[in-house]
This record gives structure tokens, sequence and C-alpha cells, in this order.
């Protein structure tokens, strides 16, 4: 049987599980609704590097196992959906168990999706443009939070940083690249609002700027009071270093694709704003938030 492990005392039953709760942005939004008091269940894998806290109830299982799937789904009344495959076709046991049990469900996606494309540029983004057709046919309904690069992306930088003052990597297309914690904010708010008071979307959050990554370097460089460079590297050196750093290959080819396919963004909004009440934060703000990570 699937293992539930609930806190201690006669807490009621999670109606908010979160998918993906052991990444960056699936941690921040976990925290966030604890802080708001909502009963939340987070489904982790078995193998999973999470925290223990006996106050969050956590669901262990596989997204693609049916039986885990519904027993995690029981009693929720709102999913948040953040997919961590890289493909969408196991998602078909989930939307199974969706038409089921009918929550209400948050789906974040990405902003780098071109509606009028037959093909995405790159795997990452044909992965969300699948989930979002995938969760429309089954009448699913959701509520679509597309957001762009994640700050918290360049934590991935942090072995280079703390050998050195050269960030080297595959370059990538300028985008508004958008705090993490911004995106758990308005997963919150989207997730704990009336479904009447909010359309669908898809909402598109960004940060308010468009950014390099020469430009997220230098900017991290000020805050960690460092003359930091970028080098750009040719795909090839770029995917021999990360399988050598022991990323996956799957998402190495996926990053190397992003890489060189993605185009790059015009794309600025509000929406952060819309659906938070506050505006979108700068990277330089994030960096200095999060200096002691590179230290």
């Amino acid at each position: 049987m699937p293992d539930i492990a609930r806190p201690a005392g006669p807490r009621p039953v999670a109606s908010i599980l979160v998918t993906g709760a052991t990444g960056n942005l699936g941690r921040e939004v976990v925290a966030r609704l604890q802080a708001r008091d909502a009963h939340v269940r987070r489904f982790v894998r078995p193998a999973a590097d999470f925290d223990q806290d006996p106050n969050i109830e956590t669901a262990t299982g596989d997204l693609t196992d049916r039986v885990t799937v519904r027993a995690a789904l029981a009693g929720v009344e709102t999913l948040v959906l953040i997919w961590p495959l890289l493909e969408a076709a196991p998602a078909r046991v989930v939307m199974e168990e969706l038409a089921e049990t009918a929550p209400r469900i948050v789906y974040v996606s990405s902003t780098a999706i071109d509606d009028d494309a037959p093909r995405q540029s790159d795997p990452i983004v044909q992965t969300h443009k699948d989930m979002e057709t995938m969760l429309a046919d089954a009448g699913l309904r959701p509520r679509v939070l597309r957001s762009d690069t994640l700050a918290s992306n360049v934590r991935g930088w942090t072995a280079q940083l703390r050998a050195g003052d050269i960030v080297t990597g595959p370059d990538i297309a300028r985008t508004a690249v958008v705090d993490e914690r911004d995106v758990a904010d308005a997963i919150v708010a989207a997730a704990l609002t009336n479904p009447t008071q909010l359309d669908r979307g898809p909402y598109l959050l960004t940060g308010p700027e468009l950014l390099s990554r020469a430009d997220l370097v230098e900017t991290l460089g000020s805050a960690l009071r460092r003359r930091l460079h970028f080098d750009a590297v040719p795909v090839d050196l770029a995917r021999t270093r990360m399988l050598t750093d022991g990323r996956p290959a799957a998402l190495v080819e996926a990053l190397i694709s992003a890489s060189r396919y993605r185009p790059e963004s015009t794309l600025v909004t509000d929406h952060v704003e819309r659906l938070t009440g506050r505006p979108a934060t700068t990277f330089a703000r994030w960096a200095l938030d999060h200096v002691a990570d590179f230290r």
C-alpha cells in the first residue's frame, strides 16, 4: 500500500495536493500554503531528499503509478500540478485518476509555449504544451500559470562560483527571469481564490526585465561583491561538461536543445502583480537575498 505520513493530532484531511514538492518551486509553494493554514499534502518520490517535517502531510509514490496517485488524491479538493518529467506521455495515469476525482487544478506551465506553432522549440516546452493539451482533452479545465525561467536555476552555477569567477555553459536567449517566490505566491493565490473570481488563464508569470546569462552572472557578481564573467561554450563542450557533472542524459539533451532552438523572448507582463497584488521581484533583489547560497 502507498505510504501517507500524516501530522500528529486532529488535523483535517489534506485538501490541496502539491506535486514536484521537493523542487525549488514546490518547496516554496508548500511553505506558503502552510503559512496560510491550508491543509496541504505533498507528493514525493520514495528516494527524494526532503525535509522530514512531521507537521507536513506527505504522500510517497510515483506519478506514473496508479495506486500511489489514487491514494495521494484521496480527499483532495485542489491539485497544484508541477510536472517533474521530461515527457507528458506518463501523465495519462494522472489524467485518468483526475477525471474520476475531479479536483480543481492549477497547472504550472511555461511562457515559452507558442500556441500557434505545430511543434514547440524544445522538449521542455513541448512537454508543457502536451500537458496543457492532455488536461484540456480530459475535460479538466485547469487554471494555467505559465512561468518564465526561474531565478533559482542559477543555483546550478554554485560549484563553479565556489571554484572561481567564471561561469561557463551554453548560452541561451534572453528571457524575463522570474523569482520562484513570486511564482509560488501566484500559485497559492490561484489555488486559494474562489474559482468564480479568477479566469483560467493562461497567466504569464515573468520578471520585470529581460536578462541574458551574461546579465545574470554580472548581477549575481554585484550581490557577491565579485567581478564575475560568463563564458559561453560550444554545445558539444557544454554537453560533455554537464554529463561529467552527473546530470541525466535526457535532461542534458533537453537543456542543449533549449539553448540551440528556444527563441529570444520579448515578453514582460504584470501577471504576477495581478495574482499577488505586488510587482514582480527583480533578479538583483533575488541575488541579494540568496548570497549565502553561493558561499
